[in-house]
């Protein structure tokens, strides 16, 4: 059976992710659960080309069979690996984004959860550090669908504060979205930078002075 990584087709993923979080999803399935676990944890640590479904079988403490009847295929078991991870930024994303007050900030909170959620994740760290041929293409050179899937995500969120008159209309969304999509992938991507990723006050200070005039034309008082 093929070790294959993600697939490149990121807008159904998102898409069912999305659908989801929004219907408060759980699996409810104990043993999945634990398969899900397990999984996640050997693709962080040796790889999804390196890790067999007698492997997630083993460590999840159930027999193969079982793994199978859940989830038919390692490709589906990959999917439904990283559709939990996104489901679960998702709600996250919302909860966050909730509590800020302005569109600009809700801007500038959620670029701060997506940077550090990318860079605690283990699983986006395991496989950026033991597995880098499998996941870096699906978001670089073969990302164009992921890319897209994130852009509109983030769109769908401006095109709302718009409506509800807290963006100007001059905005052009589709150009902010495509903008900060590919400004966190890149800080995700490669972390090495003139800002401390891990300082949540510089990560927020450097959103509000270059993102949030995306949106509003000037930075946010205080960190201009």
């Amino acid at each position: 059976m093929p070790a294959e990584g993600p697939r490149s087709s990121g807008e159904p993923l998102l898409e069912r992710a999305l659908g989801a979080s929004l219907a408060g999803v759980g699996s409810g399935d104990e043993i999945r659960d634990r398969v899900l676990d397990a999984a996640a944890e050997l693709f962080g640590r040796s790889g999804i080309r390196r890790t067999s479904i007698e492997d997630v079988a083993r460590r999840a403490g159930v027999s193969r069979i079982t793994v199978y009847r859940r989830f038919p295929t390692k490709n589906v078991l990959v999917e439904e690996v990283l559709l939990r991870d996104l489901r679960a930024f998702l709600v996250s994303f919302r909860a966050v984004v909730g509590r800020a007050e302005s569109a600009a900030e809700r801007l500038v909170e959620g670029f701060c959860l997506a940077l550090r959620t990318a860079r605690v994740n283990p699983l986006f760290g395991g496989l950026i550090e033991v597995e880098p041929e499998v996941i870096l293409p699906f978001l670089t050179t073969d990302g164009g669908a992921f890319l897209r899937a994130v852009s509109d995500f983030i769109a769908m969120q401006l095109r709302r504060e718009q409506e509800a008159g807290e963006i100007s209309g001059e905005v052009d969304i589709n150009i902010v979205a495509e903008v900060l999509a590919r400004m966190t992938l890149s800080f995700c991507l490669t972390p090495e930078s003139q800002l401390d990723l891990d300082d949540p006050e510089q990560v927020r200070s450097f959103a509000r002075c270059f993102l949030a005039p995306l949106v509003t034309g000037v930075g946010l008082a205080g960190d201009r």
